[in-house]
């Protein structure tokens, strides 16, 4: 069976979905001002969350919030509820001075490439509506009859488009022109994203409420 235009339709889903503005390009953008070899790292953790979600999709997670709508229930609080908090973290610290010399410093007291990568992983599955629109995707582009080889390629494809995205955000804002700019006008860049984060978190929250 020939599924390569399936896959083709979700890799392009994927990329469109990859590219649209959220807490995951706040977080890697925020990171990469300061960073670059944590923005990388932050990256990889966005990649690793859309596996654990393209895993989830295809062994039929959202099936199970269907059938339990509790549990659904309760991972929408708990994303809410850590976006919001990251998003109160940010906006405290806007005023906070960032020294990027040692940020960058390769024995400096910087946020290590590890917590980076976590922070990357637990801000990219901390919106469980994004199993369902894995699974709705999956559901419309394949066929029932995979391959398991392919199956088990899909994961990799969408680990690679989402690390791929985020990796050329992290060097393009981890650039000399970017930084300055951000150094300049951090503590209303700061705010904006602690706002935007805490809101999403709070969307989030009152979507949870519905169910």
């Amino acid at each position: 069976m020939d599924i390569t235009l399936p896959l083709l339709g979700i890799a392009g889903a994927m990329i469109v979905g990859a590219m649209s503005p959220g807490p995951s390009f706040v977080m890697v953008a925020r990171t990469a001002v300061a960073s670059r070899s944590d923005a990388l790292a932050a990256a990889l953790g966005m990649g690793l969350g859309d596996i654990a979600f393209a895993v989830a999709a295809l062994v039929g997670l959202p099936a199970a919030f269907l059938a339990v709508p509790a549990l659904y229930l309760a991972i929408k609080l708990l994303g809410g509820l850590y976006l919001v908090y990251l998003g109160i973290r940010i906006w405290r610290g806007a005023k906070q001075p960032l020294d990027v010399a040692e940020a960058q410093a390769p024995g400096g007291n910087r946020q290590p490439g590890r917590r980076a990568l976590l922070l990357g992983l637990a801000t990219q599955i901390s919106n469980p509506k994004t199993a369902v629109v894995y699974a709705s995707i999956f559901a419309a582009f394949l066929p029932r009859d995979v391959p398991l080889s392919r199956a088990l390629a899909l994961p990799v494809v969408i680990f690679c488009i989402e690390t791929g995205w985020y990796a050329i955000v992290a060097l393009a804002l981890s650039s000399a022109a970017p930084r300055s700019a951000y150094l300049r006008c951090k503590t209303w860049i700061d705010r904006a994203a602690g706002g935007i984060m805490a809101l999403l978190g709070a969307k989030l929250l009152s979507a949870a409420r519905e169910v």
